[in-house]
């Protein structure tokens, strides 16, 4: 028997469980698109034929926000910045023509006065800037009347929670990119029980692989059930950063 097939039967189950564990498929192939974010996913598709230079994105948690923007900053080579502190080097990219991205504007205190400068850099430069948030512009709590005269104008789209159509079509692509075979009676019952967030759908497939892995199992309602309250129980249904 070779050395690394020693290894191998060597390790403990839990440093094989480490192995699966996988960073979120962010590509334009891996998106899912049905009613509920057919708006934002056209305005991606889009660029750069926006109708404006700034764009928003809202929508509530887990509702692919993050995906959309990982998508669109591949695309433009875009450089993210955070809303807490929009600095001269962000303006000064985009004063050069350079594409901005700003996540989760939204989601705690951020630099009025930057964005409303980091917003006319954009439009002197031919730049883009397109903003992720839970709630409209309109819902943001801004004191600077320039800012809020500058937002009136921002392309906008909007997310909804996902439905059962899309997360149906996202359990079923996860369990496919691990192989894994899936009776829909397995997504069926997760559907109505499981969290309405993309995010979640993510978590829950990967445990579900993790158990089925250290079981020798195949994938089952009775497991999914098990693992979906184990986590439930577990409290590792928190909030999405999406």
């Amino acid at each position: 028997m070779s050395d690394s097939n020693e290894d191998i039967r060597k390790t403990p189950p839990e440093q094989l469980l480490l192995d699966l564990t996988r960073d979120p498929a962010l590509s334009r192939d891996d998106l899912v698109a049905t009613s509920t974010n057919r708006a934002a996913v056209a305005l991606i598709d889009s660029w750069p034929n926006w109708l404006a230079p700034v764009a928003v994105i809202h929508g509530p948690e887990g509702s692919g926000k993050s995906h959309l923007a990982a998508i669109w900053q591949d695309r433009t080579s875009a450089r993210a910045i955070t809303a807490g502190a929009i600095g001269n080097e962000a303006i000064e990219a985009a004063m050069r023509g350079g594409s901005i991205l700003i996540e989760d504007i939204d989601g705690g205190a951020f630099d009025q006065t930057g964005l409303f400068h980091l917003m006319n850099a954009v439009r002197q430069g031919g730049g883009f800037l397109l903003v992720t948030a839970r709630a409209t512009p309109a819902n943001w709590p801004i004191t600077l009347p320039d800012l809020i005269s500058r937002l009136r104008s921002v392309a906008l789209a909007s997310i909804d929670p996902p439905d059962d159509a899309l997360l149906e079509a996202v359990l079923a692509k996860l369990f496919s990119d691990r192989q894994i075979g899936i009776d829909p009676v397995v997504t069926a019952y997760l559907i109505p029980r499981m969290k309405r967030s993309l995010s979640e759908a993510r978590r829950l497939v990967d445990a579900i692989d993790r158990r089925a892995f250290a079981n020798r199992a195949a994938v089952t309602r009775p497991l999914a059930a098990d693992v979906l309250r184990a986590l439930q129980q577990s409290g590792e249904e928190e909030p999405d950063a999406d």
